[in-house]
């Protein structure tokens, strides 16, 4: 028996910039862990991926649009990141819905490198505390969360799990924390 079982895994993007790696590796621990990862887009066009923020890389088809998407059938959220994805989600109020459906359902989160601006933009912080790429530090204080300078951070507090880590350099802490978390969820 995996760890996650069958369990349903969200990824929310915007249709353009998520750093490919924060969305293939996750992806793939998900599904060697025995999950269902789904991605799920503002619209029914491919998603460009990029590497370093600045270098078109493949596209990704969506298999759901945030409209059609529903925190209800899912097991947990991956927000990964890539600046200018991240900022186009945060802008994105059905992201933004959608991101606080899967907090107000207690449902666990991971965020990484720039995707915590998501929370930062639903207003989930307070109480929270987490890591993300370092100049989101202020954008999170502000917003009511408590950050760290760490590999990977588990916050567990305020009735649902959040998992962050700062840059693609974390990804193996990121992926077995968040497959642990989600495998408890």
């Amino acid at each position: 028996m995996t760890a996650l079982n069958g369990k349903k895994i969200a990824f929310l993007t915007s249709q353009v910039g998520v750093e490919k790696v924060e969305l293939t590796s996750p992806w793939q621990a998900v599904l060697d862990a025995g999950g269902i990862p789904t991605l799920i887009a503002p619209a029914d066009e491919a998603v460009q991926s990029m590497v370093g923020d600045v270098d078109k890389d493949d596209t990704f088809d969506p298999d759901l649009t945030v409209a059609a998407a529903s925190a209800d059938d899912f097991d947990a959220l991956v927000v990964p990141g890539g600046t200018v994805n991240a900022d186009n989600v945060r802008g994105d109020d059905a992201s933004v819905a959608l991101v606080k459906a899967f907090v107000a359902a207690g449902k666990p989160i991971a965020a990484i490198c720039h995707g915590p601006w998501a929370l930062v933009e639903a207003g989930v912080l307070p109480g929270k505390t987490l890591t993300s790429f370092p100049t989101l530090r202020t954008d999170v204080t502000n917003a009511g969360g408590s950050w760290v300078d760490e590999t990977v951070f588990h916050c567990p507090a305020g009735g649902w799990d959040l998992v962050t880590s700062r840059n693609p350099d974390d990804l193996d802490a990121f992926n077995a924390t968040l497959t642990d978390v989600f495998a408890k969820a």
